[in-house]
């Protein structure tokens, strides 16, 4: 009986969606998609258990609201990254997608369930759509300036996009050791980077 009035006054300003979201999201980063359920992020959001399918009919819809969440955030990150590099934009974003995956394990493993999929969450195309424009605009601006050859900027973001993919799973895997993970995958970007940077 207690939840009742917290469940009425956030279903009525609207805010128990974001706060459902909030929740799912700390119980990700905690334990992983796993164990992200309904139950327990209405648990954690001090509503009732039946409070979430108002706003998400199952927990699918709740782990693609999620995974736009969380594509938000990697985009912040990722222009963070590019605002901090002198070098071209291309490896300041595979070095943060890589240090986002560091950071966030659990964040690219919903994102790899709901993207690098045989077909993408129809939810998240907008997003993803915004995602590789902004690339496609930095390789072409990169491009421009003589930092990389000229060339097709679709298939250099696909090749990027490939690489970081590779170095991100392989530090989920341990395959790369945590400690040098970073260090290494400055490494492999500068040898890739030779392979595509303008000539001088």
């Amino acid at each position: 009986m207690t939840e009742r009035p917290a469940e009425r006054s956030s279903y009525h300003h609207g805010s128990l969606p974001t706060a459902l979201v909030a929740a799912a999201l700390a119980l990700l980063d905690e334990e992983g998609q796993a164990k992200v359920t309904m139950r327990e992020v209405a648990r954690r959001a001090g509503v009732s258990p039946g409070a979430p399918f108002r706003h998400f009919p199952d927990r699918q819809a709740l782990l693609t609201e999620l995974a736009d969440q969380v594509l938000a955030d990697f985009e912040r990150w990722q222009l963070a990254e590019i605002r901090r590099s002198e070098g071209p934009a291309m490896k300041a974003m595979g070095l943060g997608f890589v240090r986002y995956t560091i950071h966030h394990p659990h964040r690219f493993e919903l994102v790899r369930s709901r993207v690098f999929t045989a077909s993408r969450q129809p939810e998240l195309r907008e997003r993803l759509a915004g995602i590789d424009e902004a690339l496609t605009g930095f390789i072409v601006a990169d491009q421009e300036a003589g930092r990389l050859r000229p060339g097709d900027p679709a298939l250099v973001g696909l090749a990027g996009q490939a690489l970081v993919y590779g170095l991100a799973q392989m530090i989920l895997d341990g395959y790369l050791p945590p400690e040098k993970a970073e260090e290494l995958a400055v490494q492999v970007l500068d040898t890739f980077g030779q392979g595509i940077a303008g000539r001088s």
